[in-house]
This record gives structure tokens, C-alpha cells and sequence, in this order.
């Protein structure tokens, strides 16, 4: 994956943080001609890592304080396909956080086209990594992720957000 520089600007300001814009590797292209699902995620990974960095919450975090932060629950939509040669960036809303968990929401569009590929919802939670439990923010991490949290609050709600899996009902 080829990326180019992410938004510069401060993750609190009143917008979704936009990652940087990234490329479709050729062996992520399945026999369907189009990507992957497992690369979808590998995507919305890379542009949670880029927001964990403007946080403090990034590799260096957990070689320095020991700690980090593990995924504990998400759920993609597929929604329209992406094919090699898409440029992709993805959106990233903080919708709510807690002493030990983040509640992300994400949006894959084409990057120059700007439609809707794909969204993850995601639930984190925090890890002492020398304990390998839950454990809360330290304070000055927590004091980013509440400057994220206000500026994202002011924000309309992502279409799909609280969505579940599940047949229709009729």
C-alpha cells in the first residue's frame, strides 16, 4: 500500500479526521476482481493507527508506558465494491469514549470521487500491556481524546451507526 501524508491539521478540530489517502496492493484483489474484505479492515486499521498517533496512543506510547489498545468488538458494511487503482481515505468520527474504551466509526470513500465504499464501527479498549487488562487513560491522554471527543460531538451522526446484523423484519 502506497500512502501520502495525512491531514496535518489537530485531530480536535470540528471535522471527522481524515487519514491519509491510500492505494490498493495488487495481491489484496480477489478472484471476485475487487478487494478483499479482510483488506477493508487492514485499511480502517491503518487509519485508526494514524489518529491513535495524533492522540499520544501510538507504537512509542506502548514501548514508553506500556500501554495500548486492543479492538474488542467492530462491524463493516460492504457497500460498494473497490477495485485496484481506487485511491481510498477514510474518515474517522470518535463517538464516544469512557475511562477505558473509544467508540470509533469509520468511512471508506474513493478518495478523488468521494463515494461511500465501505464503514466499521468499533469498540477499543485500553490495555496495561504489562498486565494484559483493561486499565483506565492517563490523564493526559485522556485530556486528547476529550478534546477529540467535544470537536466530533459538534458533528451530525455517520449514517449507520448502532447498525446491527440481522434478517429483516417483517
Amino acid at each position: 500500500m502506497t500512502i501520502t501524508d495525512a491531514n496535518d491539521d489537530a485531530p480536535s478540530r470540528p471535522q471527522a479526521f481524515l487519514s491519509s489517502i491510500m492505494q490498493i496492493e495488487p495481491q489484496w484483489i480477489d478472484y471476485n476482481g475487487h478487494l478483499n474484505m479482510a483488506y477493508y479492515n487492514v485499511m480502517f486499521d491503518r487509519a485508526i493507527d494514524q489518529l491513535w498517533l495524533k492522540l499520544g496512543i501510538g507504537p512509542a506510547y506502548m514501548k514508553e508506558r506500556h500501554g495500548s489498545t486492543f479492538t474488542a468488538e467492530c462491524h463493516v458494511r460492504y457497500l460498494r465494491e473497490i477495485h485496484l487503482g481506487d485511491p481510498v481515505q477514510i474518515s474517522v468520527f470518535l463517538l464516544g469514549a469512557d475511562q477505558k474504551r473509544l467508540h470509533t466509526f469509520e468511512e471508506l470513500r474513493h478518495a478523488t470521487e468521494g463515494w461511500l465504499s465501505a464503514t466499521s464501527e468499533n469498540m477499543t479498549i485500553h490495555i496495561d500491556m504489562a498486565m494484559r487488562k483493561t486499565a483506565p487513560f492517563p490523564p493526559d491522554i485522556r485530556e486528547s481524546i476529550d478534546a477529540v471527543l467535544k470537536a466530533h460531538a459538534t458533528l451530525p451522526r455517520p449514517e449507520g451507526v448502532g447498525r446491527s446484523v440481522g434478517m429483516p423484519v417483517r
